[in-house]
């Protein structure tokens, strides 16, 4: 599979209430077709959010929209475009970062997180130095994290409670 240009299709989700912002790289083939975050039905990202958060599992774009709202929690991605084989975040060239500062300055973002290895190092390289506010590294949610457990991710992912409370 080649690596193919992609530029992120779908815009920031937070409003003014929102307290956490979540990054992932950018949106996976799935998430582009559904038009939303972790879109891919295998990814486990809301079912344990969800879970930390003693929600039921959101299932439809707009129930996880009413969702993230609800939690005061903001998604976005750390990368505006990228040349990217598929899915595979190790594949990623050329990146070009979103602004954080959009959001930082429209929200009381008291945390932010990157889902996973790539996104944390990215975000690292190319957000920090503009925005000046760290980022807590989660494991990722991906299938292909098959190594982490279940009860890993939602030992990590719990510290987001004590943002959005």
């Amino acid at each position: 599979m080649e690596a193919g240009l992609v530029t992120h299709e779908f815009d920031a989700f937070f409003d003014k209430d929102s307290r956490v912002l979540i990054l992932g790289t950018i949106p996976s083939p799935k998430s582009r077709e559904q038009g939303f975050y972790y879109g891919h039905p295998q990814n486990r990202f809301w079912k344990v959010l969800a879970d930390v958060l003693g929600e039921e599992f959101p299932q439809t774009v707009e129930e996880r929209k009413r969702f993230l709202k609800r939690n005061h929690i903001a998604l976005w991605d750390v990368l505006e475009s990228c040349e990217i084989k598929g899915a595979s975040d190790v594949s990623i060239r050329n990146a070009r970062p979103n602004d954080m500062n959009r959001i930082l300055q429209a929200a009381d973002i008291r945390a932010i997180f990157a889902t996973g290895a790539k996104a944390a190092q990215l975000y690292k390289k190319l957000c920090f130095p503009e925005c000046g506010v760290e980022a807590v590294r989660l494991p990722s949610t991906s299938p292909a994290n098959c190594g982490c457990s279940y009860e890993k991710l939602r030992k990590a992912y719990s510290q987001i409670c004590d943002y959005v409370r």
